[in-house]
């Protein structure tokens, strides 16, 4: 049997099955138009999942609290000011649920991830892509970070990402990993939750036909989970030299407003959406990445 926290999956006789409801959002804030652009994504979720959303601020200055410091008590103040003004103008948007504040002091991505774990979060949206100011907490490496130590899935969104009120086709790649399999119960509770499609994908990058076989008997597997849970998708198969470069030229082509993959390196079976594979298509996604941390079988 294997749990993951936060998604609430539980293995069983191979194929992972998800038996919560959505119910809370962490967003992260560092005052940038790209975090309250992940805010307003976030929003679209807890609409369709009647979730609570929280914010969480991360003050990550390294000023002595023994030495009174009359400007920075005065910037924490604004802050504050400014997290209670985004509760004001967003909560009414919200048809059920509240928007609630956390406030942290340490490394983002850490207190994030430890926000996540106070709350019980099922779901961390984070912006990516900042290019000056407080955004440069979310570029890169630091929205990288925030994924893998996350302790559930997490998705990240560009600022200059235009989306509507629905997701209506989500991709997900399937590797020859038994961790490939773990996006299916989360992926497919949004589906249903907004009535989306989702595109199975086999992708080959190898001539060795054992792998290839796997990938084909895990992409049934997915097939008939997908049944079982009357989730619309279509399967289909692509070859590749790039798997990075291949998979954000098919959601281009196939208008997909969601992309679902496996994080994590080293503990897992198999490595072709982890590590820098994961962390290509974050950085470079136009659309959105929903990121699930592989756990390791027992």
């Amino acid at each position: 049997m294997l749990q993951i926290q936060g998604a609430k999956l539980v293995v069983s006789n191979g194929l992972p099955t998800n038996d919560n409801i959505m119910k809370t959002i962490l967003v992260g804030i560092d005052f940038s138009k790209n975090a309250e652009h992940a805010l307003k994504y976030a929003l679209l979720y807890a609409n369709q999942l009647n979730a609570d959303i929280h914010l969480a601020w991360v003050d990550n200055t390294s000023s002595d609290e023994s030495v009174i410091d009359t400007i920075a008590g005065d910037i924490r103040i604004e802050k504050r000011s400014y997290l209670n003004q985004l509760v004001e103008k967003y909560e009414p948007q919200l048809k059920t649920g509240k928007i609630k504040l956390l406030l942290k002091k340490g490394k983002v991505y850490q207190e994030l991830a430890k926000a996540a774990r106070q709350i019980e979060a099922d779901l961390i949206c984070a912006g990516t892509h900042g290019v000056s100011g407080y955004e440069q907490y979310w570029i890169g490496s630091n929205a990288y970070r925030i994924v893998t130590q996350a302790p559930c899935p997490v998705i990240t969104i560009r600022s200059d990402y235009e989306f509507s009120g629905q997701i209506k086709k989500i991709l997900l790649p399937l590797d020859s990993s038994l961790e490939t399999k773990q996006k299916l119960p989360f992926a497919a509770e949004i589906a249903k939750k907004f009535g989306a499609h989702i595109h199975l994908l086999e992708v080959y990058n190898t001539p060795i036909k054992v792998i290839r076989r796997r990938i084909d008997k895990i992409g049934q597997e997915a097939v008939t989970c997908l049944k079982e849970k009357e989730v619309d998708f279509v399967l289909e198969k692509l070859e590749s030299t790039n798997v990075t470069s291949s998979i954000l030229e098919y959601s281009n082509q196939n208008d997909i407003d969601l992309i679902t993959i496996m994080t994590d390196q080293g503990i897992t079976t198999a490595n072709k959406f982890l590590g820098p594979y994961s962390q290509q298509l974050i950085n470079n996604a136009l659309i959105p990445v929903l990121s699930l941390r592989a756990k390791e079988y027992l």
